[in-house]
């Protein structure tokens, strides 16, 4: 990588961490509310608290998280990506100000809108960034990926450390402070930011993909429906489907993982005392579980260096549908069959994502790549956002068994859309 892709690729790390860190460390806060809360006031009326309301009000903050997406690609098309970023920086910082000081769940719900609303900034500018200034994409989709990772496991992880010696308000107040940190170095990095889309043949042709809408963007309602009637006339609405049943299967299985993990029979595993405060080891499955995901994304990003990323589709999610199916009878058959079914989830759940990501790049113009984000990312935490209602009803009303059969299909869905775009034709740009 050359100097630019360097910083370029330091930035987004440091950010995607971030966002993923804030992300992840909302699980290990829910069963605490279940406990601490009984009701919610909802003005006129109060329903009690359990999974399927708890589930429900943190949807608010993820569906913010990926209905933000698709404004946010629009912002990126004509604001600098490096500018969003730091804004997206400041608002999570603030939100969890806000957590911290929450009386009522409806003040946390109000917290995790906010955050939502925040958050929802990143993934479009980040990707595009990448997508439009660094040369070695692949690459850096990998490097961004195993970040986001680190974020997803350190999150819990300094999470439930933390929770070990203070309070969940004051928790949420400490990890408001690294939010202020890396703001503070996105707003002084130096980047050219379409460095990979820079060079032209004197046409106006970029360099990576021919498109020569490189400089392009939405500058009216009229625009934004024209381009987004041409990206889902192509093979895009393909990718977009995907991110749909991806986003549901990521929210579905992770939102209550820790809480299904306490009701598992983990006997071998001894818990963790510290000043008067237990940590259970479904806490240690949980946080290896997503630390195991760095690899699935290092392995993933590579791979889309060397092969077509619909390949990577089809095999992903092929094996997410078969783990659904195996996780709960492998839980019954003992520790070590659940570690090792954890593990294999840890890592497809995130062996996906650099393909698809990569697939919206293959198949999108440059000068609207920050709207393909937004609408991938509207797919994978807007709609998915609804996976945690759906959990959360699941557990409710059904079995875990049920909840996982449904996960598997979504992942069969996925799995299948994978087939159709390996027979379809080989993967180019725009136009296929």
């Amino acid at each position: 990588m050359n100097s630019n892709d360097r910083s370029i690729v330091g930035l987004v790390t440091v950010a995607h961490a971030m966002v993923h860190t804030y992300e992840l460390s909302i699980p290990v806060l829910i069963p605490i509310w279940l406990t601490e809360f009984s009701v919610i006031d909802v003005g006129l009326a109060q329903v009690p608290v359990n999974e399927a309301t708890i589930g429900a009000l943190v949807t608010v903050g993820f569906a913010l998280f990926g209905l933000g997406a698709l404004p946010s690609g629009v912002l990126v098309d004509r604001i600098d990506a490096r500018v969003l970023i730091t804004a997206c920086l400041v608002g999570m910082g603030a939100s969890f100000l806000l957590l911290a000081v929450s009386p009522t769940p409806a003040v946390i719900g109000l917290a995790m809108a906010v955050w939502g609303v925040a958050a929802s900034v990143y993934h479009p500018s980040g990707l595009s960034l990448i997508s439009r200034g660094v040369e070695q994409r692949g690459s850096a989709f990998a490097y961004h990926g195993m970040a986001g990772n680190v974020g997803i496991a350190v999150g819990p992880l300094l999470t439930i450390l933390l929770l070990l010696a203070f309070d969940w308000r004051v928790v949420v107040a400490i990890l408001a402070l690294p939010a202020a940190l890396a703001a503070l170095y996105a707003f002084r990095a130096d980047i050219d930011e379409r460095a990979a889309v820079a060079a032209t043949d004197g046409s106006g042709e970029s360099g990576d993909d021919g498109d020569s809408r490189a400089g392009g963007g939405v500058d009216s309602l009229g625009d934004f429906l024209s381009q987004s009637r041409h990206l889902f006339a192509g093979a895009f609405v393909v990718v977009f489907a995907v991110t749909l049943c991806s986003g549901l299967y990521y929210r579905g299985v992770l939102t209550f993982l820790p809480e299904l993990l306490d009701n598992l029979a983990i006997a071998a595993l001894a818990p963790v005392e510290f000043g008067g405060r237990t940590l259970q080891p479904s806490r240690y499955i949980y946080v290896g579980l997503l630390m195991v995901g760095v690899g699935g994304q290092f392995v993933a990003g590579k791979l889309t260096d060397r092969g077509r990323p619909e390949v990577g589709i089809l095999a992903g999610f092929g094996a997410l549908a078969v783990i659904a199916l195996l996780f709960l009878p492998a839980a019954a058959l003992g520790l070590s069959a659940l570690l090792v079914v954890s593990a294999l989830l840890g890592f497809f759940l995130f062996f996906v994502q650099p393909f698809y990501q990569a697939s919206v790049a293959e198949y999108t113009p440059a000068g609207t790549r920050g709207l393909s984000y937004g609408f991938t990312y509207l797919g994978v935490f807007g709609v998915g956002a609804l996976g945690a209602t759906l959990a959360g009803t699941m557990l409710t009303f059904f079995a875990p068994q049920q909840l996982f059969v449904v996960l598997a299909g979504l992942a069969a869905v996925a799995a299948g859309l994978g087939i159709y775009l390996v027979t379809r034709a080989p993967s180019t740009a725009v136009g296929t």
